[in-house]
């Protein structure tokens, strides 16, 4: 837990880190989806396919960061999931299971068993503890997304101490357990931010699309849209690898 959690690494620091892929909903839910957060079970199962046949792995953003500290990242790409819907369990898990994958899922603490009143619609359901201690006890790491998914960028530093040590608190809480990534959201940050994540106590943070800083508490995601087939997942993969040519690695994980 938080308390005797040692402290993070020093932010500044480029990292030169495998690709992570950023999913939201996994469902076959015909229902509108207006923000493009909604990838089919059946469209997940090919992407794993894929990333099987090119001989990548899976993993929650944790474990991908401690391999990249050792020097053992080769082979690794990093699975999210944002807000922390109810159908990752039911949709999502088996498919990961299936291939031995996990990834790890970004709850909105101060909205367990509620739904996403952040978007204008449609209503999707949000797990309750219960369902952040299945998570884990299925071996996905759980990663903190503030407590009202808020936007950070320019935000008071009240609000952020309350947004992320807030929720970081809650979550700890409800696992008895460390957490120690976060997702920032929208993937809004700015210095101030990423400083208030650290201060909280976390070891590591995702934005999304960002590659600058690109440091260890502003790590590049890539979305994955709804639509996106064998070619786009491809392109962005290479997209990533060339990205990270022109970052400057440090430490064992080169």
């Amino acid at each position: 837990m938080s308390a005797t959690a040692p402290q993070a690494p020093a932010a500044g620091t480029r990292l030169r880190v495998p690709p992570v892929l950023m999913y939201h909903s996994i469902s076959p839910s015909a229902l509108p989806d207006p923000h493009r957060v909604r990838v089919r079970p059946d469209r997940l199962d090919r992407h794993l396919r894929l990333l099987r046949r090119l001989g990548l792995r899976g993993v929650p953003l944790a474990e991908l960061v401690a391999a990249h500290d050792r020097g053992a990242a080769a082979g690794l790409v990093g699975l999210t999931f944002d807000d922390g819907y109810t159908d990752f369990l039911e949709h999502a898990a088996p498919v990961l299971a299936r291939h031995g994958m996990t990834g790890t899922v970004y709850v909105v603490a101060g909205r367990l068993a509620g739904q996403n009143e952040w978007d204008d619609g449609p209503r999707l359901d949000l797990v309750d503890a219960d369902g952040v201690r299945a998570i884990a006890a299925a071996g996905h790491e759980v990663g903190s997304h503030t407590l009202h998914h808020v936007s950070l960028r320019g935000a008071d530093p009240a609000v952020l101490a309350e947004q992320i040590g807030g929720s970081r608190r809650v979550l700890e809480d409800v696992l008895q357990a460390d957490v120690p990534g976060f997702a920032y959201p929208w993937g809004h940050f700015d210095a101030a931010a990423a400083d208030a994540v650290r201060a909280a106590g976390h070891d590591h943070a995702c934005v999304t699309g960002d590659y600058l800083p690109g440091d260890r508490f502003t790590i590049p995601r890539f979305y994955v849209a709804p639509t996106d087939g064998a070619p786009q997942l491809l392109a962005k993969l290479a997209r990533h690898s060339w990205r990270m040519r022109g970052a400057g690695a440090t430490g064992p994980g080169r």
